[in-house]
């Protein structure tokens, strides 16, 4: 008996030693999956919003608390508005994209030449800020893009417009109950739901807020400093 008590002095020890980092690192990761956490912009589709190499802070529980790592919500939230940059899983591949959430459940969302129709009212369109062309990347600036300034639906933003490329149109379509219509803010070079189709409410995961930190992928990931907790809208 006491060689067996012997032989367990060292595992336990060990746990000793470690359970408060493992303990630490679960909650972590569960706070990570079910409260907030942050995801990293690989693409260009949110330009001039959201810039390649950003790091996004995603408030997951607002629409509501899941259980972490599923789909399976256990308390309603709010549903998502017109406008918001949204956390989602994509209804093709489950990959993790983010975008804005142009049209809700029930409306009718077009897109012409001109821009967004909803319910048959036109969005309204003027000069962006200029400034935002400096953050983009070299492959990006170098298309001649140009920024406009989205009023009408939702909080006012900024969009990018690659006059070289031909932004896919669609006509009247009506947002069945439960989904969700959303576009990349790069409106000439997004995978969106043009082409994947709606967003089912259960997998928009959380609400973009701002911008962790910022690594430039054209100048060695160096941060950007004049990003470091800028809001998203």
């Amino acid at each position: 008996m006491a060689e067996n008590n012997t032989s367990k002095t060292p595992s336990r020890a060990a746990w000793r030693g470690y359970r408060d980092f493992i303990t630490f690192a679960v909650l972590m990761l569960l706070f990570r999956s079910a409260w907030a956490d942050w995801v990293r912009v690989p693409t260009g589709s949110m330009n001039p919003t959201i810039l390649e190499g950003d790091r996004v802070l995603v408030d997951k529980h607002v629409f509501g608390f899941r259980v972490p790592w599923t789909l399976v919500r256990l308390t309603p939230g709010r549903n998502p508005a017109r406008g918001e940059i949204v956390v989602f899983d994509s209804p093709v591949d489950g990959t993790s994209l983010v975008k804005r959430l142009i049209a809700v459940p029930g409306e009718i969302v077009e897109l012409d030449e001109q821009g967004i129709i909803i319910n048959g009212k036109r969005a309204h369109y003027s000069a962006g800020d200029i400034n935002r062309l400096r953050g983009l990347l070299a492959d990006t600036a170098a298309q001649d893009p140009l920024v406009l300034h989205e009023a009408g639906f939702g909080p006012e933003h900024d969009l990018l417009v690659l006059p070289h490329r031909e932004a896919r149109t669609f006509g009247p379509t009506q947002v069945p109950d439960d989904m969700y219509f959303v576009m990349g803010d790069n409106r000439n070079n997004s995978a969106d739901s043009r082409y994947f189709g709606f967003v089912p409410r259960r997998n928009i995961v959380g609400r973009a807020t701002r911008v962790a930190i910022s690594l430039n992928p054209d100048n060695y990931y160096a941060p950007r400093r004049d990003r470091i907790l800028t809001p998203l809208k």
